[in-house]
């Protein structure tokens, strides 16, 4: 475990599982620990076990919350201040906006203007200043750079930070606790910030346990930036997965390179099988999630993800800040 660790160190800019157990402690008196649930009927069709771990029952429902409080409770007292900024499609920047105002620090958040107006009305309602511009998170970004210019704020990025990608890392530390023997963990694919902590804990405990990426068919940034083994840009379309949409960043630092290494299988899931995903959660788990939250699910119905048999898999239900309307006509073709 040492000589991983030290691995970890030099190859991730000194990221190890030590960071993560220090974000466990950062964030304790701030994040409840999330349920693990037993999926019966999705465990018999697949003839495996297969639990979910509820990360939409966090305050700003996604586990977005983990890294956005790490990353605030590290900042110097001159940073808390002046306040901080990010770039977000809309969990990340309500994070940001709560964690804020629980620490009483000013929060400008930047968003594209393809975020979904329930969640532009949800970072409003915490009192943050909201600034949409441009087409995709790649211009949000760089207006979120142009305040740390005028104003002297902190960028708490999405997901290429060490102590947002800590942050994520305690979602595997949760499931180790519960789920010791886990074989697989699936999650949704993006920025990386999400994959790359579950990733380094999982393997830094056990390298053969698999870790799965999901991104919809358009619009992958992380998915087309593994292919051609370096940072890409792509077109954002529309998508139910739309916590998903967004670049990597060019001169990424962190998540391409953790994905690279901790990531055994990226897999490209189909806007119906999302849908279905998210009817399934509805009709079964009677719960109510976004795009982004369904597709583990939607990848399995789909066949998109082959689940060996008497084996133990997690699948991240990573939120659910959603539309209703939208959820309502995602799902009404599978009731």
């Amino acid at each position: 475990m040492v000589e991983v660790l030290k691995e970890l160190s030099k190859d991730n800019k000194k990221i190890t599982l030590q960071n993560v157990w220090q974000a466990k402690r950062n964030i304790a008196s701030h994040i409840n620990k999330t349920p693990l649930i037993f999926s019966p009927k999705l465990s018999n069709s697949t003839n495996s076990e297969i639990y979910l771990k509820y990360e939409h029952l966090h305050e700003s429902r996604a586990f977005k919350m983990r890294g956005a409080f790490n990353a605030i409770c590290n900042l110097t007292p001159t940073q808390k201040s002046l306040g901080v900024t990010t770039f977000s499609t809309g969990n990340h920047g309500f994070a940001v906006a709560l964690a804020a105002k629980k620490l009483g620090i000013r929060a400008v958040i930047c968003v594209s203007k393809h975020v979904p107006k329930a969640k532009i009305e949800k970072i409003k309602s915490l009192g943050a200043q909201l600034e949409i511009y441009g087409d995709g998170q790649d211009d949000a970004e760089q207006r979120c750079y142009e305040l740390v210019k005028e104003q002297g704020l902190t960028v708490i990025p999405p997901f290429d930070h060490p102590e947002v990608i800590a942050g994520q890392g305690t979602i595997a530390l949760e499931i180790l606790e519960d789920l010791p023997d886990v074989n697989c963990v699936l999650g949704g694919l993006s920025g990386g910030g999400l994959l790359s902590g579950i990733g380094l804990v999982m393997k830094s405990t056990n390298s053969d346990i698999k870790v799965i990426g999901l991104s919809m068919e358009k619009g992958a940034a992380m998915f087309e930036s593994l292919k051609k083994g370096e940072p890409v840009s792509v077109n954002e379309e529309p998508t139910l997965a739309d916590s998903l949409l967004g670049g990597i960043g060019e001169n990424n630092q962190y998540t391409f390179n953790m994905v690279q290494q901790f990531v055994d299988q990226p897999i490209l899931v189909e806007e119906e099988a999302i849908k279905k995903g998210m009817a399934y959660l509805y009709k079964e788990h009677n719960v109510i999630v976004e795009g982004a939250a369904a597709i583990g699910i939607g990848a399995i119905l789909n066949n998109d993800v082959s689940i060996v048999e008497n084996t133990k898999n997690v699948i991240i239900i990573s939120g659910c800040n959603v539309d209703l309307d939208a959820h309502a006509n995602a799902i009404k073709a599978y009731l």
